[in-house]
């Protein structure tokens, strides 16, 4: 059994096999991967009796459900006019220079990946990213540098 086959397995024993178990599953897929490979996303297809073209538009209609590889920490921040306002163009600019890659791209040692979010509900605390589940509200360049740091050292 591959390792797909046994979280699709848990999934559906908690969930059921139904179309509402879809997303419960790809989260679970990307929890363990970080990503969604094309042949998940056709395992996920059989488990569910969907097309491969359902769970792919579902997969790639949703932010935090990557199709393909990302570092170990993935860094998102979030890029809604409320965070825009408290600067989150710095915070962009300071992860880049620290990390020496562009938004959508991931180190070359496959140890970050940095992307912009829609909306993360933390507007009233802006500028916000998330590493992996890790939320860090109310940033500076600084701030933002140190946390990725204090990664670096992980």
């Amino acid at each position: 059994m591959t390792d797909v086959q046994a979280i699709l397995e848990k999934v559906t024993t908690k969930y059921g096999k139904q179309r509402s178990a879809l997303m419960p599953a790809l989260q679970a897929i990307v929890k363990e991967k970080n990503y969604l490979s094309d042949e998940d996303i056709v395992a996920v297809a059989k488990t569910f009796d969907l097309s491969t073209a359902e769970v792919y538009g579902t997969a790639t209609f949703y932010t935090f459900l990557d199709t393909v590889p990302r570092g170990k920490y993935v860094i998102r921040v979030c890029k809604t006019i409320s965070c825009h306002m408290s600067g989150k163009d710095e915070i962009i600019e300071a992860l880049q220079n620290t990390l020496k890659i562009k938004v959508g791209e991931t180190t070359v040692d496959k140890k970050f990946s940095l992307l912009t979010a829609n909306c993360m509900g933390w507007c009233h605390k802006g500028p916000v990213m998330l590493v992996n589940d890790d939320v860090y509200p109310e940033l500076t360049p600084q701030k933002a540098i140190e946390i990725i740091q204090s990664y670096q050292q992980k």
